[in-house]
């Protein structure tokens, strides 16, 4: 028997566990039940390819009230003396950090914590909430039984143990607090409200007195092992529903089910979940599953199929059961079978179906998760083109004119006469895009602009052309283009101004340089003196910081200088410029029109001092001719 220290992580989240910093201590049996069901589930599959490993599964749990015991064990896969280390004596730092950080973090409106064991990933641990002493037997197929076992404290110890068969026990040495799980009937209400649809019997023998006071012993299945996915949807319970869909995430709440029943040439089942919130690591790959899980005629496959569901819905949990995939069927097969591909269509519709259903029937509730998962949906908008019209339903985006999300339907249905495009500007967050001038004409004129402020959202307007045959024109970029009476009224203005400060023109662009590409005057500016925008395919400033932030190199944009000719500043301008056309206080105050214009863009200056100080010379001149 060898001694091992834990990692300090693992130190932790036992002192966390050992001090019942936890609510609801019954989970710890969900989570022993759920370890023992995953370890069977990997030994059935392996039996697919050797069916002389095959076995009657089972799940079994026996208690010693002599000794104060509690064993729960299973058939499964097993594990070696490495592996049995590796499990059990080291998790995750994140897991674990993120963990205790909630546990400290408080209690929810009932005054107790959430239940969030099993969504970090420390299942196991939480036996030491209710027992001072834990012991793991395993044998794995042509290895040697060995010994786990731990107090709870700075170490535990490995060493070699005596097991006939393959398979996994885990000895329960309980508290005096908690010798209520000693109790036959206690334990049978547990494994129902929790582990009720395992695929596999959980057994318990149970004593029986009859009344004659003569004992008998008798075997006892505690769980109906009925596959919930395979039951009406109005026989399901929402306690159900609840357990089975923690069982499936780790923890947390689910939003919404949708259960779904296939049938012709592809036949299939599939339960599937909406959380309520988006999983703390699921950007960590190491961390967080994809994919739904697969069964085959209730089979276990895998409980990572990535390939039954896009990437930007691998939010959605659930199972698919198919009846046409072959049972012998490999995880490496499943990548390029053509039946998964047929499954993942339909369950992509079925999803996209109910969310449509969700936002007409529960808007306020649709809100709430497009806040949460809108931007995965939107991941959608630019690279599931098959699906681009059902997506582009769901997205909301807050506008310039009602102050709150509307979707691309509403939009169009509130469009005034004359209007043909959808306007619509990107900005890093709502304030940004508010301030921009470049919203200052239609803001005049009442059309609403769309404000996208998801970073996912410059992307996506590069493939999202158009909406019910409405072109997205940015606000921000490329020619103004208003309703043909606007269009007419602004082209002569310009021509107008063009001709009346010519001279300031070309005299702007030499002092600016290869700074900007163009300078002109534009109708797009009612009270702001300048702005800049990009060509129709250039890039803007927003999407350059996007760029920037991912260390992506990032070519040089020059953009086009936009001047607004009733703004006195501009006839000022051009009489400085018929006065002195070297005035430096001119030049300065091009400079620092110029820099005025990058700050409202977004955009960061090259140099702020130099801006500071002719902002300053610029305000002594103005209190000066005052």
């Amino acid at each position: 028997m060898s001694a091992c220290m834990f990692k300090t992580e693992v130190k932790q989240l036992l002192d966390l566990m050992i001090h019942s910093l936890y609510s609801n201590k019954d989970i710890f049996l969900r989570e022993l039940a759920a370890n023992a069901a995953d370890a069977i589930d990997k030994a059935r599959f392996e039996s697919l390819t050797a069916p002389d490993t095959a076995r009657v599964w089972q799940i079994r749990i026996d208690i010693d009230k002599d000794k104060k015991t509690l064993t729960v064990s299973d058939n499964g896969v097993g594990m070696d003396r490495d592996e049995i280390a590796e499990n059990l004596g080291t998790i995750a730092k994140s897991g674990t950090r993120a963990f205790s950080e909630a546990v400290k973090s408080g209690k929810d409106a009932a005054g107790e914590l959430p239940e969030l064991i099993g969504q970090f990933g420390v299942g196991f641990y939480s036996a030491f909430m209710v027992a001072d002493k834990v012991e793991v037997v395993s044998k794995k197929q042509d290895c040697d039984a060995v010994r786990w076992s731990s107090t709870g404290e700075e170490s535990f110890d490995i060493g070699a143990a005596e097991r006939s068969d393959v398979g996994t026990d885990v000895i329960l040495h309980l508290k005096d607090d908690a010798v209520e799980y000693l109790d036959y009937w206690r334990i049978a209400e547990i494994i129902r409200k929790y582990s009720d649809y395992i695929a596999y019997p959980i057994v318990m023998n149970q004593q029986i007195t009859d009344k004659d006071g003569k004992i008998t012993v008798e075997e006892k299945t505690l769980n109906t092992q009925k596959a919930i996915w395979l039951r009406s949807p109005a026989d399901i319970t929402e306690e159900e529903h609840q357990s089975f869909f923690s069982h499936l995430s780790g923890g947390g709440k689910y939003w919404k089910s949708i259960q779904m029943t296939a049938e012709g040439t592809n036949e299939f089942k599939a339960l599937l979940y909406i959380p309520e919130k988006m999983p703390y690591n699921f950007l960590m790959p190491d961390f967080q599953k994809k994919g739904l899980q697969l069964y085959v005629k209730r089979v276990f496959i895998t409980d990572e199929c990535t390939k039954l569901i896009p990437d930007y819905l691998q939010f959605v949990k659930g199972v698919v059961d198919s009846s046409d995939l072959p049972l012998n069927v490999s995880r490496e097969i499943l990548q390029d079978n053509p039946l998964i591909g047929r499954i993942q269509k339909a369950v992509t519709a079925k999803v996209l179906g109910e969310l449509k259903k969700l936002l007409e029937s529960e808007r306020a509730a649709y809100e709430k998760f497009f806040a949460e998962f809108g931007k995965m949906l939107k991941i959608g908008l630019y690279n599931d083109f098959a699906n681009m019209d059902k997506i582009q339903d769901l997205a909301l985006y807050e506008s310039l004119n009602s102050g709150k999300p509307v979707t691309l339907r509403e939009y169009v249905n509130a469009m005034p006469d004359g209007q043909q495009d959808i306007y619509f500007i990107t900005a890093e967050n709502k304030a940004k895009a508010l301030a921009s001038p470049a919203l200052e004409v239609y803001r005049g004129k009442g059309y609403d602009v769309l404000l996208m402020t998801d970073p996912i959202d410059e992307w996506v307007m590069q493939t999202m052309m158009q909406y019910d045959k409405k072109k997205f024109k940015s606000v921000s970029k490329g020619e103004l283009e208003l309703d043909e009476a606007s269009k007419k009224e602004i082209a002569e203005t310009t021509e107008k101004a063009a001709k009346d400060y010519a001279e300031l023109l070309k005299y702007v662009q030499t002092e600016l340089g290869d700074k900007v590409s163009e300078v002109r005057f534009s109708g797009r500016l009612t009270d702001s003196p300048c702005c800049l925008v990009a060509t129709e395919f250039g890039m803007n400033a927003h999407m350059e910081k996007i760029l920037k932030s991912l260390d992506q190199q990032v070519p040089e944009t020059k953009r086009i200088l936009e001047l607004n000719a009733k703004h006195p500043l501009i006839g000022i301008m051009s009489e400085e410029l018929k006065t002195d056309a070297q005035s430096p206080a001119l030049k300065s105050d091009i400079k620092t029109l110029y820099d005025q214009a990058v700050l409202l863009e977004g955009g960061e200056l090259t140099d702020l001092a130099d801006f500071t100080k002719r902002l300053t010379d610029l305000l002594v001149r103005a209190g000066s001719r005052a």
